[in-house]
């Protein structure tokens, strides 16, 4: 049984993680990330594998493993709370030295890392914001990714080529709200990018694994895609 406190989005939001534990409370507006294969149940609703609700004034049960975001509704002033935001967490381009998010004004908290799962944070300053469509993600290999929209709105698009005149798909994301996985049994992932519709900040969730290391459920759900 753990419940673990992450820092990656201190102090601008609480994240929880929570593993194999019985019973929790939850008794504020939360945004609940479910980050096992076995759905969990908020009363009637079933919430599978990388999907996520927000929750309110309720007991869950038999939990395996989910991430919990409080605070993302406690921030009236959002001009505030983004300024603040860029004053503490870097920009992107200077973390990661992609190319694509040159001159872009999209910031990233830190990382924290539990086993084979990254939880971090990003603040995108623009509308379009144009960070870039993209197939791979430096640094990883078999990488399994969301995103979840934490403050203001956006969208997850998906194209056939490098172009965003090919896009064939495109996930509207407010907060609370993730978009289903993108890659297939491979890990492969089409073209995409994260675009904005207001200014806003949202959370990435990669889990690295060997296709050979996915279960069957996860195996399921990728082809329903």
């Amino acid at each position: 049984m753990s419940i673990q406190s992450l820092e990656f989005c201190a102090p601008f939001f609480k994240a929880t993680l929570i593993e194999n534990e019985a019973l929790y409370r939850v008794s504020n507006n939360s945004i609940l990330l479910n980050l096992s294969d076995t759905p969990i149940k908020a009363n009637t609703q079933s919430i599978a594998f990388y999907e996520s609700k927000i929750i309110n004034n309720i007991e869950l049960q038999n939990i395996e493993r989910i991430v919990l975001i409080e605070g993302f509704d406690a921030h009236p002033n959002e001009a505030k709370l983004f300024e603040n935001i860029k004053q503490t967490w870097a920009l992107a381009y200077d973390v990661r030295g992609e190319e694509r998010l040159k001159g872009v004004p999209f910031w990233m908290s830190p990382k924290d890392t539990l086993g084979n799962i990254k939880f971090s944070m990003y603040f995108a300053g623009r509308v379009p914001l144009q960070v870039g469509l993209h197939q791979t993600h430096v640094g990883f290999n078999n990488l399994k990714e969301i995103h979840t929209q934490i403050v203001g709105y956006g969208k997850m698009q998906q194209c056939f080529e490098k172009d965003i005149k090919t896009l064939y798909l495109e996930d509207t994301l407010a907060p609370g709200a993730s978009h289903k996985p993108m890659y297939d049994e491979s890990g492969s992932y089409p073209w995409h990018q994260y675009e904005t519709i207001t200014q806003g900040v949202f959370m990435a969730i990669e889990m690295e694994m060997s296709p050979s290391q996915l279960t069957e459920a996860q195996q399921a759900l990728l082809a329903t895609q």
